[in-house]
């Protein structure tokens, strides 16, 4: 064999293994990202009427965005969707506190938990609630606050999960 055949050869190996290497690395899935503690949580919850909702999004640092979207209860607003979005909100464990921006009047606080729901497994309908104590301002036109406390029990939505 003559330096340039081998040189031939040698190129020729080359290519394929080349080939070889990038067809394995595309058949090879990209490692998932570690999860944030608590990002499990983030999604949609049901909120107080049917079609309200609670977007509840988990950051770094048990850091938690979101917005509660609820239809208006005024003659100005009635039947509008409205958001809200959380003013402050943290998550330490499962413990969960977030209060709202002040919207035509009112304004939402809650302290509770994520806890497991009745939901099976990730994604279904109540895999996640959120447990706790929502607590209701009012603010009326003569600046005079009004408070009103319930226990609530706020489902997960179902949802698309990675399998």
């Amino acid at each position: 064999m003559n330096a340039k055949s081998f040189r031939s050869a040698l190129s020729a190996l080359f290519a394929i293994l080349t080939m070889f290497v990038l067809a394995s690395a595309q058949d090879t899935p990209a490692p998932k990202p570690t999860p944030r503690p608590g990002e499990q949580y983030s999604g949609m919850y049901s909120f107080l009427k049917e079609g309200e909702f609670v977007q509840v999004t988990v950051e770094d640092e048990g850091r938690v965005t979101g917005f509660v979207s609820r239809y208006g209860d005024l003659d100005s607003d009635k039947g509008v969707f409205l958001d809200q979005f959380f003013k402050t909100a943290k998550l330490d464990g499962t413990a969960l506190t977030f209060t709202t921006t002040l919207v035509h009047g009112l304004s939402y606080e809650f302290k509770g938990t994520v806890e497991r729901g009745e939901g099976k497994k990730p994604g279904d309908e109540a895999y996640y609630v959120l447990k706790g104590t929502l607590t209701e301002h009012l603010t009326e036109a003569n600046q005079k606050t009004s408070s009103r406390s319930r226990e609530v029990t706020l489902k997960a939505f179902p949802a698309e999960v990675d399998k």
